[in-house]
């Protein structure tokens, strides 16, 4: 796809679905599909599985490849597809972008390798021949907090200015300035917010977007601030923003996509379990939770209560 109209059409809330799975341990297909119709009834824009918060690196090779085609499959062309196919095997991320390629998906998420700490001429070879693979439109995915390596602005631009397929990068990066930087050394560049705070002052620096966690829980308002900004309702903006910031305080107090998935458990949506390492948060996150959700009107004390427990059953 030719890099403007792409840019054009990836934009907005892109939620990074989580990977539901049944009691048994598997995949719950008919979970994810429900939650696909629900993300794209509430507003959201676009939908990436396989990202953080689908626990990729829980997955086998196999499921991440059915995740995908599911996701593709369940989206049916209403929204993009933006698929997570990176990871920390060269090799892997090819044949899961190849794959992704193959199962009609819009867009290839492909994070920075994570354990290995490249250098900077390792991550741009890295990233230009996965480019080349590929006629998707690719996205780099930045987060310095999990890869334990920063994404380097001249590196970014390198690769902006050598691939073509490559439209964007999800910024998991506190550093505004490295943003505003990206965004003046590529022009027509996506950056899309992977940090629930900055969505909104990315979207006033110019970015894309956002690939924020808190869709899963809250999707029509955290597509709603996109919305707003875009026809130049700034103050309502800024005030939705507001409101948003105690969940996702709320959801990152321990390891994504935890205190997602017992959001999600409490609101009837999934089957809230995790696979190890990961654990269910503890009591006092929840609480906490349960507060940010109900100020939202997200939850009732009610609805809490019927499925309280709920995230603990998620212990292996």
């Amino acid at each position: 796809m030719e890099r403007a109209l792409a840019q054009r059409r990836l934009v907005g809330s892109i939620v990074p679905m989580v990977t539901p799975f049944t009691p048994d341990d598997e995949i719950d297909e008919a979970a994810f599909r429900r939650l696909v119709d629900w993300q794209i009834a509430e507003g959201s824009h676009g939908i990436s599985v396989t990202g953080t918060t689908g626990e990729p690196s829980a997955l086998s090779l196999e499921e991440r490849k059915r995740m995908i085609d599911l996701c593709v499959d369940a989206v049916r062309g209403r929204v993009p597809t933006v698929v997570g196919t990176g990871t920390n095997n060269f090799r892997e991320t090819l044949e899961l972008t190849r794959h992704a390629e193959r199962a009609g998906a819009d867009a290839a998420l492909v994070i920075v390798p994570y354990y290995n700490r490249p250098t900077q001429e390792g991550l741009y070879r890295h990233f230009r021949a996965i480019a080349e693979s590929t006629s998707l439109p690719v996205i780099i995915y930045n987060i310095p907090g999990r890869t334990a390596v920063n994404l380097e602005v001249e590196t970014l631009a390198r690769l902006y200015s050598d691939c073509p397929n490559i439209v964007g990068v999800k910024e998991a990066n506190t550093n505004l300035q490295q943003v505003s930087d990206e965004i003046a050394a590529c022009p027509g560049i996506n950056v899309y917010s992977g940090i629930e705070a900055l969505c909104f002052p990315m979207l006033a620096l110019g970015g894309a977007g956002h690939v924020s966690a808190t869709a899963n829980v809250a999707p029509r308002e955290v597509a709603r601030l996109y919305d707003l900004v875009v026809a130049g309702r700034w103050e309502e903006a800024r005030a939705l923003h507001y409101r948003l910031l105690p969940l996702n305080e709320a959801l990152f107090l321990e390891t994504n996509p935890g205190p997602v998935k017992t959001a999600l458990g409490w609101l009837g949506r999934i089957h809230p379990a995790l696979r190890l390492p990961l654990a269910p948060p503890g009591p006092a996150t929840q609480a906490r939770l349960r507060r940010a959700m109900e100020g939202l009107g997200l939850l009732s004390p009610e609805a809490a209560e019927a499925h309280l427990g709920g995230a603990e059953t998620a212990r292996p």
